[in-house]
């Protein structure tokens, strides 16, 4: 029930609202309606709503709208007139992603609701959207790890519970959408938003966006699958830049992660890409939004542009007209050849930041040139949506019942939530090198903590803005020094972002009085304030790079540190690989840890003293140089070595000797890290490599068996992965394929039998003909500790 102050205001708002947005005599009508009834099937429910629509009430569905319409973000002021405009024009949708106190956040929310549902005719709640690939981009929220980092865990057990954290947290404060997970694929590393997604292979993605999206709508709130499809290798690693392949390509890697977080986990909606795949702008592709997605794989809800994309159609595209405007305006674009290029398509709803051209649909629809049908097939899929969330019967739920601080009461961190960042980030850190075992730390050792991500916060993008200031983040210096029982110092060395070597001597100091030094290095990225401002960074959506190497004096700071010939831990806190090979050589250990939450730096602190035996394993390959991409494991048969012939790399000696190679001259086609690779305090061996059916049909599923012991004295994890290799095809295939993995605790000294249910359906190709076909023959599945350290094989015939 509202407070007496929020009724009076929403009669206010029904007498200020437009005409068409409240009449009485249809409201009267539909008291009863079988919309109305949560006994009633969701698709009558469905069709009653929408025969009781008008046009305009329609179109409103199809736009999103955003919360600064009716609450300043600065002071928090309500413009009513804002509220009932927004509820009249842009009503299905709104965002409210904005660095500002959460009880802002659920009044707003809380107001627009209330006036959706008691003040418009039909009363049909709104989507509350915001980010969410790495915790909810809302004021305070909790901060996990990016999702770069979190595939590295390879706990799909994990992402659920991060997810199911994300959705207790918006519904807290009346969020019911949030724009994640990422299906995309790490396939293009000079690309900025690399740290955005869960890696290179399709399996690996699939299961932990399918995990991400169980969930959070396990928990009411909807997913968001993004960017439909192809989107994350642009030409030149550019973002938004042009995507090159063909059909065969696009079914055989790119749309396998979707089908399974869209279909397989029952996504409500989907984002489209900023890109054209093949010549053809994702959003506006038949064929992959509608006789794919929809006629082939049955999808029944709604897919929504990406804020601004509908826009590029014409100027970025130039499939239409766009005029320069000037003076910081936007471009003039064709606002009907838009419309009429992406809804019937199956863009069913335009998001903000473009120049809202969905708004023409009444006109549109009345002159002729769009068939109504196409508009209530659109709206038809997102009330769907909305029915099977339960919107209408609980339009926001978490703020029902109000306590005072609007349902804010313990927003956020609660403590099983900071425990979940914490292991999730440990269990995503990768051990690359640990010679000599430097690693783990004793806790009474001199640790001098160098460099210049070691006292600062280094998280991915879209987190909200200054979130990296917040009280709760642990960085490494902070997560090391209170771990540590002996001595801990600090040096910076040098700027991230700087040349300047000024402060290498402090460094040197430091590592020499010290028994090791821990330097920590990488890229950065900024937060969604920041990022945008023409701030530096070297990874983030729309900061791409044509190196993979370190910035600016970071590299020659380690060198230093390194010739003082104490211990040296390298630790790489990136976005994307870092290709710095001689680091792998002359560290006596190196860490890789992507993109870190809130609790990275005592994650960190973790694994280097021994708290927790690291068990993550690459979700992406690491190249020796830029030069050498692409670099994902699972090529083209006749890719990387031609001919089938062992790879002839040259090299360049520290000495400037020179030898010469073929492929390549100077460099190689291997990954100096394959996707899969990390190494554990533990040691594991594997045997007896069994399938539980060595003749099979296409229907079939196979139990795929293997024997690990761990021969160490530490327990340890270790992520047993499955690869699937067809022998003859009748096109060229990958050369194998993750299709299973498994995380395990092993106990020092013991052995466990790990079993992995492998579908021989998702073994098939698409033939000649672009026929998906499991083709008769011989399989080969190899269990392995990474994609290129295979320990043992067995063969599978189907018939």
């Amino acid at each position: 029930m509202a407070s007496p102050l929020l009724r009076a205001s929403l009669l206010f708002l029904a007498a200020a609202a437009p005409a068409a947005s409240y009449d009485l005599v249809r409201r009267q009508a539909a008291a009863n309606a079988t919309y109305r009834d949560p006994n009633a099937s969701v698709d009558d429910r469905v069709a009653d709503l929408l025969s009781r629509m008008t046009i305009e009430e329609k179109t409103a569905q199809l736009i999103q709208g955003d919360f600064s319409s009716w609450i300043n973000t600065t002071s928090n002021a309500f413009n009513a007139s804002g509220l009932a405009w927004n509820a009249a024009n842009r009503a299905g949708q709104f965002y409210v992603g904005y660095a500002i106190p959460p009880a802002w956040v659920a009044e707003g929310v809380r107001k627009a609701q209330d006036y959706l549902v008691q003040n418009t005719t039909l009363g049909i709640p709104a989507f509350v959207q915001t980010e969410g690939i790495h915790g909810l981009l809302i004021g305070n929220a909790t901060v996990f790890n990016s999702p770069i980092a979190q595939a590295c865990s390879w706990d799909p057990d994990l992402i659920e519970q991060m997810a199911r954290i994300i959705a207790d947290e918006s519904k807290t404060i009346g969020v019911n959408q949030v724009f994640a997970p990422l299906a995309d694929l790490a396939r293009e590393p000079r690309f900025g938003r690399v740290e955005e997604t869960y890696g290179e292979d399709p399996h690996l993605v699939g299961e932990m966006a399918y995990s991400y999206v169980v969930g959070v709508q396990d928990h009411d709130v909807s997913a968001t699958i993004k960017h439909f499809a192809g989107f994350s290798a642009p030409e030149q690693g550019l973002n938004t830049g042009p995507v090159h392949g063909g059909e065969r390509e696009l079914r055989t890697t790119w749309l396998p992660s979707f089908k399974r977080a869209i279909i397989d986990a029952g996504a409500y909606s989907i984002m489209g890409a900023y890109n054209s795949y093949d010549g053809i702008p994702t959003i506006a592709d038949y064929h992959l939004m509608t006789e794919i997605l929809r006629e082939e794989w049955g999808y029944k809800y709604w897919l929504t542009s990406d804020a601004g994309a509908t826009d590029r159609i014409c100027c970025a595209f130039k499939m239409c007209s766009c005029t320069p405007r000037g003076g910081g305006q936007k471009d003039a674009v064709d606002g009907e050849a838009i419309t009429l290029y992406a809804l019937p398509a199956g863009n069913d709803v335009e998001m903000g930041g473009g120049s809202y051209n969905f708004a023409n649909i009444p006109e549109l629809v009345q002159a002729g040139k769009l068939d109504i049908d196409v508009v209530d097939t659109a709206v038809a899929r997102q009330l769907r949506a909305k029915f099977a969330l339960g919107l209408f019967e609980n339009p926001y739920p978490g703020l029902g019942a109000s306590n005072g601080t609007n349902g804010t009461s313990g927003f956020p961190h609660k403590t099983e939530s900071v425990k979940v960042a914490r292991q999730l980030d440990a269990e995503s850190i990768v051990l690359l090198e640990n010679k000599k075992q430097t690693l783990p730390l004793k806790k009474d050792a001199h640790v001098a903590v160098i460099g210049p991500m070691a006292d600062f916060v280094n998280f991915g993008d879209y987190v909200v803005y200054r979130s990296q200031y917040n009280a709760q983040n642990v960085n490494p210096l902070q997560g090391i020094r209170n771990a540590s029982t002996g001595t801990v110092t600090y040096a910076q060395g040098c700027e991230r972002w700087s040349n300047d070597e000024s402060g290498f001597a402090d460094a040197v100091s430091a590592a020499e009085a010290a028994d090791v030094a821990v330097v920590v290095v990488g890229t950065w990225s900024r937060d969604q304030g920041e990022l945008w401002t023409g701030l530096n960074a070297t990874t983030g959506e729309h900061i791409d790079v044509n190196d993979l190497k370190l910035v600016g004096a970071q590299a020659k700071l380690v060198k230093a540190i390194i010739d003082t010939g104490k211990p040296v831990v390298v630790v790489f806190q990136s976005g994307k690989p870092v290709t710095e090979p001689w680091i792998s050589d002359e560290a006596a250990a190196l860490v890789q840890q992507f993109y870190p939450g809130e609790q990275g730096g005592a994650a960190l602190a973790d694994v280097l003293f021994g708290d927790v035996n690291p068990s993550g394993k690459l979700s992406v390959s690491i190249p020796h140089d830029v030069g050498s991409l692409p670099i994902f494991y699972d090529y083209l048969n006749s890719g990387r070595f031609a001919g089938g012939s062992a790879p002839n790399p040259g090299e360049i000696y520290d000495n400037g000797t020179l030898k010469f190679g073929s492929s390549y001259v100077f460099g190689t086609p291997e990954a100096l890290y394959d996707f899969g690779y990390g190494l554990s305090y533990s040691n594991f061996t594997y045997s007896n490599v069994t399938v539980s059916k060595s003749t099979v049909s296409a229907d079939d599923t196979i139990t795929a068996s293997v024997s690990i012991t761990n021969t160490s004295p530490v327990d340890g994890k270790e992520v047993v992965q499955f690869y699937v290799q067809d022998v003859i095809a009748s096109v060229v295939v990958p050369n194998k394929q993750l299709k299973g993995f498994k995380k395990v605790l092993v106990k020092a000294g013991e052995t466990v039998d790990v079993s992995v249910d492998l579908e021989v359906k998702d073994w098939g190709l698409w033939d000649i003909r672009m026929k998906y076909v499991v083709e008769k023959g011989d399989f080969i599945v190899h269990a392995g500790s990474s994609s290129r350290d295979l320990r043992g094989k067995a063969t599978v015939k189907v018939s």
